[in-house]
């Protein structure tokens, strides 16, 4: 009789629940995998050796393209590390606008997270109430910066201008008609303030629709509880941030810990895991969007009460405003020199890191004293969460390591770079 051997599938590049461009190699014993090999490389972009032929200010855009879902805060560790290298601090209220961002992009984040692993364990509804809130922050994005993605909004001296008194709103078209316009238009009449306000109002009920969708469903229990578990050592050891090291009981977030911006002045709470399975990092996720919600309220009640500037008024680092630019020699000078050589930053090397949503986005930066970086590396927290793939899939199911890459939360573009 024949030896039974173990045979090998490729699970990707293009399998809808591989997000994005994971190509795992899978070496199978019936239907249980006995080994997990992820290829990388496949949205590999140079990301840093870009970085180190353009001034300071032009790779902004692309830190915005690295975790493509995070957007604002892939910029803050980036602006942040040169802030700590010119040794500058950006105005109070412009460190608000960021905290209140980043959380925004938080929130952006675990409802990708949430529509796109229900959907690849088979639940279509919560994808679908999911976008219907992010379509709201994305409108968010767009009215501070234009766009609603890659939004480019951080700057190193503050952020590139103050929050809009106005909401964009809709107009009557051959898809809507008066009566929906008005309605959809119902909390755009005032600044963007009034409508992140009416947002947070809002967000906590649609949490509770996500929760009665999912946490006592027993189809979702069944294909999260027990699937994927790492220990509180092994998550440490394998260098798990973010919610997938507090799943497994470690209470580490560096808006605690190393406190950033005015993040010691927010009152929050870091949810913590038992189990540290599939079902834990799902909960604590969940409870991440509700202390994110409340964190954005404390933020808009002291920008409503603070106005101020958002930018240093530092014309070595910052552009002058437009108007100042036409009317006067001076600078004129510094926008021109602004935006052809940029601004040099004292030779050193410094690192910087952010609570991302994944987990401890750092940037590590070397200046040799030019215009632009010498070296810049990228600390992604999917690379590390990535490489524990092997260990958590092994004795589990295949239909299983789609459950264990959702609750990973991978996006390729920081993991490649």
């Amino acid at each position: 009789m024949a030896e039974i051997q173990n045979y090998t599938i490729n699970f990707g590049p293009q399998h809808p629940s591989a997000h994005g461009v994971l190509r795992l190699v899978l070496e199978m014993d019936g239907e249980v995998i006995e080994r997990a090999d992820p290829h990388i490389g496949l949205l590999h972009r140079g990301t840093e050796k870009l970085a180190e032929t353009k001034p300071y200010n032009q790779s902004i855009g692309y830190m915005d393209r690295l975790d493509y879902v995070s957007m604002m805060c892939n910029e803050h560790a980036y602006v942040m590390v040169i802030e700590k290298m010119l040794g500058i601090e950006p105005p109070l209220r412009a460190q608000y606008i960021r905290t209140m961002f980043d959380e925004i992009t938080r929130i952006l984040n675990h409802l990708l997270w949430i529509g796109a692993h229900a959907l690849d364990i088979g639940a279509m509804t919560v994808f679908l109430y999911a976008f219907r809130e992010r379509e709201d922050l994305m409108d968010a994005y767009e009215a501070v910066s234009g766009a609603r993605l890659h939004a480019g909004y951080y700057r190193p001296g503050g952020v590139y201008r103050d929050l809009p008194d106005i909401m964009p709103k809709y107009e009557t078209s051959k898809w809507h008609n008066a009566k929906d316009v008005a309605r959809l238009n119902e909390n755009r009449q005032g600044s963007l303030l009034d409508f992140l306000d009416d947002f947070c109002r809002r967000f906590p009920g649609y949490v509770d629709e996500y929760e009665t969708l999912l946490t006592d469903n027993r189809i979702w229990k069944q294909r999260t509880v027990h699937i994927g578990i790492v220990t509180p050592e092994r998550a440490m050891q394998m260098g798990f941030t973010g919610p997938m090291l507090r799943g497994s009981g470690v209470e580490w977030d560096l808006r605690k810990k190393q406190p950033y911006e005015v993040y010691d002045r927010m009152d929050f709470d870091i949810p913590v895991g038992v189990n540290g399975d599939s079902y834990d990092r799902y909960l604590v996720r969940v409870e991440e969007m509700r202390q994110s919600n409340r964190i954005i309220k404390q933020c808009i009640d002291w920008l409503r009460a603070n106005p101020g500037p958002v930018m240093l008024q530092d014309h070595k680092v910052t552009p002058p405003s437009r108007e100042h630019m036409k009317g006067d020699m001076e600078s004129l000078i510094h926008h021109f020199k602004l935006f052809t050589e940029g601004y040099t930053v004292p030779a050193g090397e410094a690192y910087s890191a952010v609570e991302h949503p994944k987990g401890e986005f750092g940037i590590y930066m070397v200046s040799d004293g030019a215009n632009k970086p010498y070296r810049v590396k990228i600390r992604a927290p999917g690379f590390a969460h990535l490489s524990g793939l092997d260990e958590m899939a092994r004795g589990h199911m295949l239909a299983d390591v789609v459950a264990i890459i959702g609750t990973q939360d991978i996006v390729f573009g920081e993991v490649d770079r």
